[in-house]
């Protein structure tokens, strides 16, 4: 079993876990089989990102048709090949975000223990990569998965909040202690899962998402001030007629479904 202090500290030997990399390595056997079979199904092949050692990766065999692995740290990625002997695996050398995922022609889900630094730009891909993703599940410290969910005019609102209110149903699958990890970091992680809650549009979805990231490319500023370089005067006079806006009103005032409504005027 990977999941144990045992495997982990004989496994490593002289390696030291990489604050870089956030790597943090689990070891608690029942909080790896409840996050693994949360995540996946056993029809669909599973992406891993960031597996580590493999503690997760084991689980997710387990559950799983295959496993995809996207490993960045060449350490890691040689223990996790000595680590499990399965066909069924597959374990990539290389930083996800350099992965061209047009590989996948299949559905698939996705599971993820994320570092911090690194969480919003594999969740923009995740989303807006054109995959059918089934299920996404990550493993974030507990305060970015609060953000996930933020709501309208909290500080932690933000373009990726507006996006994933337009795609998914988030659930927070489980809280997870700090004490099942080693190192123990210095805060508790949480499951966040993603699923789908409609047909995909990527034609409108390309326009609508990048139309979202520049109303909060300063956040300090208004709504008008971000949109003044993209549009001409007439159309933003337009949407704030039509959408009935304030005069001073900032992105992380406005909801889904205010977006799409003065996205749908500027279209027009």
């Amino acid at each position: 079993m990977i999941a144990s202090i045992t495997y982990v500290k004989e496994v490593l030997g002289d390696l030291k876990a990489k604050k870089k990399f956030g790597q943090n390595f689990l070891i608690d056997a029942n909080t790896v089989d409840k996050i693994a079979r949360d995540a996946c199904s056993s029809e669909l092949k599973t992406i891993e990102i960031g597996p580590g050692l493999g503690a997760l990766t084991e689980m997710l065999l387990k559950y799983s048709k295959s496993v995809d692995a996207y490993e960045i740290d060449r350490d890691m990625y040689e223990l996790l090949k000595q680590g499990i002997d399965d066909e069924r695996l597959s374990v990539y050398l290389g930083d996800f975000l350099d992965v061209d995922l047009s590989i996948y022609q299949e559905s698939v889900n996705v599971c993820a223990n994320l570092p911090y630094y690194v969480t919003t730009p594999i969740l923009f891909k995740l989303f807006e990569s054109g995959l059918d993703i089934k299920k996404i599940s990550v493993m974030v410290q507990k305060e970015v998965g609060d953000r996930l969910n933020a709501k309208v005019g909290s500080e932690d609102y933000s373009a990726l909040s507006v996006e994933v209110q337009y795609l998914y149903d988030v659930k927070l699958e489980m809280n997870v202690s700090r004490k099942v990890f080693y190192p123990m970091p210095n805060v508790d992680s949480a499951v966040i899962s993603f699923t789908p809650k409609r047909e995909r549009d990527y034609d409108f979805e390309r326009g609508f998402f990048e139309f979202v990231k520049n109303c909060f490319r300063m956040r300090r500023k208004t709504l008008h001030n971000n949109l003044k370089d993209l549009y001409d005067k007439e159309t933003i006079e337009r949407v704030y007629e039509d959408c009935g806006l304030k005069e001073q009103v900032r992105a992380q005032e406005l909801d889904l479904d205010a977006f799409l409504k003065i996205y749908e005027v500027i279209r027009k």
